[in-house]
């Protein structure tokens, strides 16, 4: 019998390697599964299985830490268990109704089909809602946290409330409430690592959602052939004021304009460094980068936030160039994390150094008041403010609204955290 373990796995607890260890050893004979019943057979274990969830997102809110961190946490925590433990990352595929069954199979095909996970052979542990995929499968489930599943209460904090209270805790090392119920194995890794600062800063970004987008609504597609058309521009506006040196490309999107700038021979003995903050716009830079587009071996990208803190060590590089970012932070953020970034940049740079900002300026005659003519027959102009805490029903209302009712919650919208008057 198989233990399979799936979740993002950010962090392991005391708690879950107390809970495994007494499955394994009992063989899981008197355990509970989800529903209260009392398992009355005994099992030999013959490994658990962890499952990665979201293995290829890294540095976004919902998975700030990459995967091969979660499985060096993993691996350093299974180390005391007595059973062989396996580790399988299993790709973000979007909200799929049988993301259960395409886990199963991700681990068959993986292992060379030596893991061949079904309910016969495997009882699963989770402790979150994602339980009743596996049991639509036919899986038993052990709760693990989870005290009571229809009221949803917990028997511990779960995972991930630890990981925001560390991110919270400026000494979080020093805090037996949050020490001793983390495993020693997740304290190591994050200490090695420095994991609570990164966390910290992505959590605290004003301007990207949970999945590492700048938005929930953008057309990426549409988006990158848009940077790659104007990369000739952007590039033959700016190439005057370049140093070369260390140069950084901060919100590079998908590289067009470091590309350009690799193929300058001016600048062949440079070091280029592209910042990107936006997950799919990262993987694209990596994924070219990969294809050999850039002429300069010595380019390097990062998903970083900008904004919170430095990308770059100080006093490092000659030229700094950014495009069409900063109204973007000052228009999801506010002005001071727009200050907070002009600031960074300045620590970065070596003296003598240049920022290079290219981005559009406000109207001459900016007070001058301007008359609209809005559709209201476009859409629905009922409840244009209402609330959602679910990004896409917010992203599909929004689609339903009139012209006229966008434009109203527009200007309820923008920059709300500053309370101003625009």
């Amino acid at each position: 019998m198989y233990l399979l373990f799936p979740g993002r796995h950010h962090l392991m607890s005391s708690f879950q390697f107390s809970y495994l260890q007494n499955l394994i050893e009992s063989g899981l004979y008197q355990a509970q599964d989800v529903e209260g019943e009392v398992i009355d057979q005994q099992h030999t274990i013959e490994g658990v299985v962890f499952a990665v969830t979201s293995a290829n997102h890294s540095g976004t809110k919902r998975n700030p830490i990459p995967f091969y961190l979660r499985a060096m946490m993993i691996q350093e925590f299974c180390k005391e268990l007595t059973v062989p433990c396996y580790v399988y990352g299993i790709d973000d595929v979007g909200h799929v109704p049988n993301f259960a069954a395409y886990t199963v199979k991700q681990i068959r095909h993986q292992s060379d089909l030596s893991l061949d996970l079904n309910p016969n052979n495997t009882y699963v542990i989770c402790s979150t809602s994602v339980h009743n995929m596996y049991q639509e499968l036919g899986y038993k489930v052990l709760p693990a946290e989870l005290k009571d599943a229809q009221k949803q209460v917990f028997e511990t904090e779960l995972p991930w409330d630890m990981v925001e209270q560390i991110a919270a805790s400026p000494q979080w090392q020093h805090d037996d409430n949050i020490t001793l119920k983390i495993h020693a194995s997740t304290q190591q890794i994050w200490q090695t690592y420095g994991l609570a600062e990164k966390v910290k800063n992505i959590l605290s970004d004003p301007i990207i959602g949970e999945d590492g987008d700048i938005t929930s609504s953008r057309d990426y597609n549409t988006y990158v052939r848009q940077m790659d058309e104007i990369a000739e521009i952007k590039f033959k506006e700016t190439s005057p004021y370049i140093l070369p040196g260390r140069i950084g490309d901060i919100g590079c999107a998908v590289g067009s304009w470091i590309k350009q700038a690799s193929d300058d021979s001016k600048l062949r003995e440079s070091d280029f460094y592209g910042i990107e903050v936006a997950r799919q716009l990262f993987d694209i830079c990596n994924q070219r980068k990969h294809n050999g587009e850039f002429s300069n071996p010595n380019v390097f990208f990062a998903q970083k936030n900008a904004v919170t803190s430095l990308v770059f060590e100080k006093n490092a590089m000659n030229t700094i160039h950014t495009s069409s970012l900063t109204h973007e932070i000052e228009s999801y953020g506010s002005r001071n994390d727009l200050l907070s970034f002009i600031q960074n940049r300045y620590d970065e740079l070596v003296s003598g150094g240049v920022w290079i900002n290219r981005d559009v300026i406000g109207p001459e005659n900016g007070d001058q008041e301007v008359y609209m003519l809005l559709n209201e027959e476009d859409g629905s102009n009922d409840a244009f403010d209402q609330q959602f805490t679910d990004s896409k029903a917010l992203s599909a209302h929004l689609k339903g609204l009139s012209t006229y009712s966008r434009f109203l919650r527009f200007t309820k919208d923008f920059r709300q955290t500053e309370k101003g008057d625009y």
